[in-house]
C-alpha cells in the first residue's frame, strides 16, 4: 500500500507493547511513514530507544509538562498516537493540548482495549472517555482504535508449570460458564491494523474495532490442553460474585482514592466482567456502539489465530510474556490476582 503523501507520525509511549507493535508495522512501510518517538529525559538512555534510533526512528526528548516545547516538536506532524498508560493521564492531556496547538491532523488516544459501553461498566474505560472528551472539546480530529482482549493475557498455566516462563500474566478464572464470546488479538498484530487505520480518511473522527478473532475462554483453554496434553483445573466467576466483589472494591477505592492497588484490582476484575461475563467485547456490540469493523475495511490484513498462537507458545517458538521489567504497570501489579 503506497500513500500519496508520506505521513509524519509522533508516538508517545513508544516503548510499551502496543507502541512497539505500532512502530514495527510503520517501519515496515518506510516510504509511507516518518516516525518520531516522544521520549522522557529519564528514559532516553534506555536500550529500547537506542535500538529504535538505529532502525530509523527519530527521538525527541520532551517533558510532557512543557506544552510549549511539545507544540514546537509537533508542528508539522500529521498524526499523534498515544500509547501512554492510565498512570499518565496528565501527560496524555498535555499531549492533546499540544497536538491541538500544533494543528495536528489526527490524534489517536490510548484506547487499544476491549469494546464496552462508554461509562458505567469499566472504570478504566470511563477514564479513557474523559480523554476523548478533551479531544472533542478542542475539536481535535481523532480516531479511537480498540483491539479486544490480548491473546497474551488469555492463556492459562498448566499443572506441570512447563509454560510458566512463557506466560507472564496468566488467565486464572473462567467468567460465567466460559462460553461468552469475546474478540482477541495478538499484540504483534495491532500495528498492522493501526498503520492502515491512521492513513485512511474514512476513519477520521470514528471508532474502529480491530481484532484477530472471536472465541471463548473455554475454546482457548481447550486449545492449551490439546497442545500440552494436560488437563487444567477450572475456577469459575459468576456474575453475582463478580458484582459483589466489585461493589466491595469500589467502597474501598471510594474511601481512599490514592489506594492504587485496590483501584487496579477493581479495574482488572471489571475487565473480566465486561468481556468474560457481560459479553460486551464482540463485533456485534461494537457495531451497535458505532464502531467501524477493521476486518471489513481491510480484509487483506492477516492476523494470527488463537490456535497458531497457542502452538507457538507451547512449542517454544515465541513467548506470551508482556510488561517485562514493567513492575509499575497496572497489569503486572495484579499478576495472578484476577
Amino acid at each position: 500500500m503506497a500513500l500519496e503523501k508520506k505521513l509524519k507520525i509522533a508516538i508517545g509511549g513508544a516503548s510499551g507493547e502496543t507502541g512497539m507493535s505500532i512502530i514495527n508495522a510503520l517501519l515496515d512501510s518506510p516510504d509511507n511513514f516518518d516516525i518520531i518517538a516522544l521520549v522522557r529525559p529519564e528514559s532516553a538512555s534506555k536500550p529500547v530507544y537506542q535500538d529504535l534510533a538505529t532502525r530509523g526512528v527519530s527521538l525527541e526528548i520532551i517533558k510532557f509538562s512543557d506544552i510549549e516545547a511539545m507544540t514546537s516538536i509537533l508542528t508539522g506532524v500529521d498524526i499523534v498516537i498515544s500509547c501512554l498508560t492510565l498512570l499518565q493521564v496528565a501527560e496524555e492531556h498535555a499531549l492533546i493540548d499540544a497536538s491541538h496547538a500544533a494543528g495536528v491532523g489526527r490524534f489517536v488516544p490510548s484506547f487499544f482495549a476491549v469494546v464496552c459501553p462508554p461509562r458505567g461498566v469499566l472504570t478504566l474505560r470511563s477514564m479513557k472517555e474523559d480523554v476523548l472528551d478533551r479531544c472533542k472539546r478542542l475539536y481535535l480530529p481523532y480516531t479511537v482504535i480498540d483491539v479486544g482482549w490480548w491473546m497474551q493475557l488469555s492463556l492459562p498455566q498448566v499443572p506441570s508449570k512447563r509454560l510458566d516462563a512463557q506466560i507472564s500474566v496468566p488467565d486464572t478464572i473462567i467468567g460465567a460458564d466460559g462460553n461468552v464470546p469475546t474478540a482477541v488479538t495478538d499484540v504483534s498484530d495491532i500495528g498492522k491494523y493501526v498503520a492502515r487505520i491512521v492513513a485512511d480518511p474514512k476513519t477520521l473522527n470514528k471508532h474502529v474495532f480491530a481484532y484477530g478473532e472471536v472465541t471463548t475462554q473455554n475454546k482457548i483453554w481447550a486449545a492449551v490442553e490439546e497442545a500440552t496434553g494436560e488437563t487444567i483445573p477450572r475456577t469459575y466467576l459468576s456474575k453475582e460474585d463478580a458484582e459483589a466483589t466489585m461493589l466491595q472494591l469500589k467502597e474501598v477505592a471510594g474511601k481512599n482514592p490514592a489506594d492504587m492497588p485496590s483501584l487496579f484490582k477493581l479495574s482488572m476484575l471489571e475487565y473480566k466482567y465486561t468481556w468474560g461475563i457481560r459479553g460486551d467485547n464482540t463485533p456485534e456490540h461494537a457495531a451497535y456502539l458505532g464502531y467501524l469493523d477493521a476486518k471489513l475495511l481491510y480484509p487483506d490484513v492477516e492476523c494470527k489465530s488463537v490456535g497458531v498462537f497457542v502452538s507457538e507458545i507451547v512449542e517454544g517458538a515465541r513467548s506470551a510474556t508482556v510488561y517485562k521489567n514493567r513492575d509499575d504497570h497496572p497489569v503486572t501489579m495484579l499478576q495472578g490476582k484476577v
